[in-house]
This record gives structure tokens, C-alpha cells and sequence, in this order.
């Protein structure tokens, strides 16, 4: 029951609770009780919306920046990854396996303002080895969803 209504929470966030409990056969009281229970326990962390800034007058870059560190002993990578996720600029951290140890996403408003804060802020931490920065250039698909308008090609198919 829980993971059906994450299911149906992660794709529409603003889904009604009536919805839900017709969708899944439940009552309405139950269903916001469950809910409740699950921000509770921390497994539903928050609701978002899904923006494409590309389609407002609001510009954004989004960067990923591979991370190599020394991990720090008694603590892993827990200790490192606190002292990144705690810059505004952050928006995610996330461990990795392979060729390096941490994906630290930001979005700003430039290329420069991220090369700043990866000059002037992660490089300097100590235990880290190095870094290496990507920029989207375009984004397709975000969070399960297609941020490309496509137009149809509302022509009949003739074949002779």
C-alpha cells in the first residue's frame, strides 16, 4: 500500500488524496494518515515542483562535478559529504562508484559563478584529490519527465 502511494506521490506530487483513495481502493482518512506517517519517518523528504527554466527569462546552468577524495577515517565519506551538502549552492551529493567518489550537482545563474565556488570553495577542503566539472547543455528528460515540447506531425500517412 505505502510504495503505491509513493508511486502515485513521485509522479504528481499534487495529487489529490480523494484520487489516491479511489485509485487504490482505500479510504481518504487512511490514506492521509499513511502519508502523514511517511513524512514522519522521513521517507517522504519533501515535495517539489519541476521547473524548465529554459522556457522562462530566468537563465540556469546546471553543472555536475565529479569528486575524488580521501576518506577520512572513523567516518567514510559521511564526513565529507556533510561539510559539501552544506553549501547553499548544493543542490545534491551523491556517492558514487567507479572512477571517483562523489556527483555534487549546483544550478546557477553562470558558468561563472560555479567556477567560483568550486575554486574558491570545494577545491580547498582538504581531503579532496580533484575535481572535474560537466555543464548540461541540454536537458531532455528531468525527474521521469519529458521537458521537450515536441510538435506532432499531424499529417496523413499516404502510401501508394
Amino acid at each position: 500500500m505505502r510504495e503505491e502511494i509513493l508511486r502515485l506521490l513521485e509522479k504528481n506530487s499534487r495529487i489529490d488524496l480523494h484520487e489516491i483513495a479511489v485509485l487504490l481502493g482505500m479510504e481518504e482518512a487512511e490514506v492521509a494518515n499513511e502519508i502523514a506517517q511517511m513524512e514522519k519517518e522521513n521517507i517522504i523528504c519533501g515535495y517539489y515542483t519541476l521547473i524548465d527554466w529554459s522556457k522562462t527569462s530566468e537563465e540556469r546552468v546546471t553543472a555536475l562535478i565529479e569528486v575524488r577524495v580521501t576518506p577520512q577515517r572513523g567516518t567514510g565519506f559521511d564526513e565529507m559529504a556533510e561539510r559539501i551538502y552544506k553549501y547553499d549552492e548544493v543542490k545534491a551529493v551523491y556517492l558514487m562508484s567507479g572512477g571517483f567518489d562523489f556527483t555534487v550537482i549546483l544550478e546557477e545563474q553562470s558558468m561563472k559563478e560555479i567556477a567560483q565556488f568550486v575554486s574558491s570553495k570545494l577545491s580547498t577542503l582538504e581531503p579532496i584529490l580533484n575535481t572535474a566539472t560537466h555543464f548540461v547543455l541540454k536537458k531532455y528528460k528531468d525527474y521521469g519527465r519529458v521537458l521537450e515540447d515536441k510538435e506532432k506531425d499531424e499529417r496523413i500517412l499516404v502510401t501508394p
